[in-house]
């Protein structure tokens, strides 16, 4: 396996980035990666630069959020469950604002 690429450093980073937790934040189900039955178009992401990052992620008419964190040399992906476009959307900016993990 190649090996990882590092963190890049803040002086370049411009993407969007997670907020921390705030009160009353609620907890994604997240699944393993299943193999993908079509293509996956990520639609948003939120800046690699952290251990752990985020796509908004559409499948066949679904979209869900893949999270993928970065352990020392291990990479984990968990995607959440695929639902539909409006409750999604929620979900991604209820993420954004610190009130999803």
């Amino acid at each position: 396996m190649a090996e990882p690429l590092p963190i890049p450093s803040d002086d370049w980073c411009i993407g969007v980035h997670v907020p921390e937790l705030r009160a009353g934040y609620t907890l994604l189900k997240w699944e393993s990666t299943r193999p993908p039955a079509e293509r996956v178009r990520v639609r948003e992401y939120t800046c690699d630069c952290q251990p752990t990052f985020y796509e908004l992620c559409q499948a066949g008419g679904l979209l869900f959020i893949r999270r993928t964190r970065r352990r020392g040399r291990e990479i984990l992906i968990d995607e959440s469950a695929p639902t539909r476009y409006a409750k999604a959307m929620i979900v991604w900016g209820r993420l954004l604002s610190g009130l999803v993990r």
